[in-house]
């Protein structure tokens, strides 16, 4: 079964098209990008395995004109992979925010397009991105069944004593305040592979995932379900990230913004994109640069990339301590699968869990999956490159042959 599977944006459209042979056996035809969409000038990156990348400067007015271009692409006689769109059997989302509605992917209906923007006052820049490009498919390809995975359904599971906030309970019943987490998608999958790779009992094992990137969450899967996570009713809370400020003292919220007579607006500017990373360094908001300031001595940039380190730490011991004990730690996404110094943070710093951290297998591995400790070791650490756009294909494969 081909599979179009689509990651919209605001301003931006990830795709790529996986032939599903079976939950096991696929194979990656195409992948691409199309940014700043609505701006001056955008641009298409379009790359088929074994082939030179394809980029496009030009215009793309919307989503619907973004998907169209894609579509031309993956029939074009020269760069493309499908003889005609008619081989697309099936169209899967990523859609960001499920709230309580969902606790499962699903087929696209007018009832589900219906939830997804009733969620949208908890995801104001991701889920109307989700149903631009719902609609534009809709709109291009009638006849192709589309399916919509949510990075929160993962998360469902949390018990209430680990999603209800200490608010007036009003909140929550009115108004759905709590903690959703984010990145399910993410921690389901690395969870799965990493007992594999770990040759523990998924369905009865104590996980740690670690998704870091420049959005980061931690995650706690005791067997095989979610059980706590880091982030919370907004992709805020938590660690520090790229730009944007992780978990603090609400009182800090209501302090600047009376000293400095700022709007919400303008205080959610600050927590979501002058945070972090960004904030404490002055430097950058991407890891790499930060690690290659620390090596020249700027102690800012040390700071933030303890403060990181620190926070991530306790949090693996949180969870532990939640779960009764930890079987399995694992890293993934942009920092978690490209950053040995992280690893081996938590790996040493956890030597008292049990963590016998291989430090030599640590050092080179960028990029790839694998075991990080030793052959004894109590507790197992792992990192795993996450892909989540096979979780949807997945998904999207199961539910439209059912």
């Amino acid at each position: 079964m081909i599979i179009l599977v689509l990651n919209c944006g605001s301003s931006s459209i990830k795709y790529q098209v996986l032939n599903m042979r079976s939950a096991s056996e696929h194979s990656l035809l195409a992948k691409g990008l199309v940014e700043r969409i609505g701006m001056e000038e955008g641009d298409i990156t379009h790359s088929v395995p074994g082939k030179d990348k394809h980029k496009i400067h030009k215009p793309v007015a919307d989503h619907t004109e973004g998907i169209k271009d894609v579509l031309g692409l993956l029939v074009d006689p020269e760069y493309g992979v499908l003889r005609s769109l008619d081989e697309i059997e099936a169209v899967g989302h990523r859609v960001v925010h499920g709230g309580e509605y969902f606790t499962q992917s699903c087929i696209i209906d007018q009832r589900v397009k219906e939830g997804i923007e009733k969620c949208s006052v908890l995801a104001p820049l991701h889920n109307p991105a989700g149903l631009l490009g719902i609609n534009a498919v809709e709109s291009i390809l009638p006849k192709v069944p589309q399916v919509a995975v949510f990075d929160t359904s993962f998360l469902q599971t949390i018990p209430d004593y680990a999603y209800t906030y200490g608010l007036p309970y009003e909140y929550y019943e009115k108004d759905k305040i709590r903690r959703y987490g984010f990145h399910g998608t993410s921690h389901r999958y690395v969870s799965k592979v990493g007992a594999e790779l770990a040759g523990i009992d998924y369905n009865d094992s104590n996980i740690i995932t670690c998704h870091l990137g420049n959005g980061s969450s931690v995650t706690a899967v005791k067997n095989g379900r979610a059980v706590d996570t880091s982030l919370g009713l907004k992709t805020i809370d938590g660690l520090i990230m790229g730009t944007r400020c992780g978990s603090l003292d609400p009182g800090v919220v209501t302090y600047i913004m009376k000293k400095y007579n700022l709007t919400a607006d303008e205080m959610e500017n600050i927590l979501t994109k002058k945070s972090g990373f960004v904030g404490i360094s002055g430097v950058s908001s991407d890891c790499r640069d930060l690690e290659e300031a620390a090596a020249r001595g700027d102690k800012r940039a040390q700071l933030t990339l303890e403060i990181f380190r620190y926070g991530l730490l306790k949090f693996v011991g949180a969870f532990s301590a939640a779960m009764g004990g930890v079987d399995l730690i694992v890293f993934t996404g942009g920092i978690g699968e490209n950053d040995p110094k992280t690893r081996a943070y938590i790996g040493q710093k956890c030597a008292y869990l049990g963590v016998d951290f291989d430090d030599e297998v640590n050092a080179g591995l960028r990029g790839k999956s694998a075991i990080l400790t030793k052959k004894d070791s109590k507790v197992k650490v792992a990192v795993v490159c996450t892909n989540e756009e096979l979780v949807i294909a997945t998904d999207t494969m199961r539910l439209v042959k059912m």
